[in-house]
């Protein structure tokens, strides 16, 4: 990314993103994904690459906790309920 300018409007085009997919989620989806978003912003905003890696890692395991690994847009890491093991990669 260029700047902070960029980075802004990455951050809010996500936002948009996220917030259009949250009419179908629960409530603890919806508190879930507010957690991860507000990290995955941190992240965004800060230039210690360390740090952001972990806060993105955080937002990650945030997500992955709730079932919604990489906020719905694959089903890659959505956990199963019928007790199949998931393809690996």
């Amino acid at each position: 990314m260029e700047g902070p300018p960029v980075k802004k409007l990455v951050i809010a085009a996500a936002s948009l993103f996220a917030l259009a997919g949250l009419a179908a989620c629960s409530p603890a989806d919806n508190k879930a994904e507010t957690q991860a978003d507000a990290l995955e912003a941190e992240a965004a905003a800060t230039s210690n690459e360390a740090q952001e890696t972990q806060l993105n890692q955080q937002a990650d395991q945030i997500e992955q906790q709730a079932g919604n690994a990489d906020g719905g847009a694959t089903t890659e890491n959505t956990p199963t309920t019928d007790g199949a093991t998931p393809p690996s990669n």
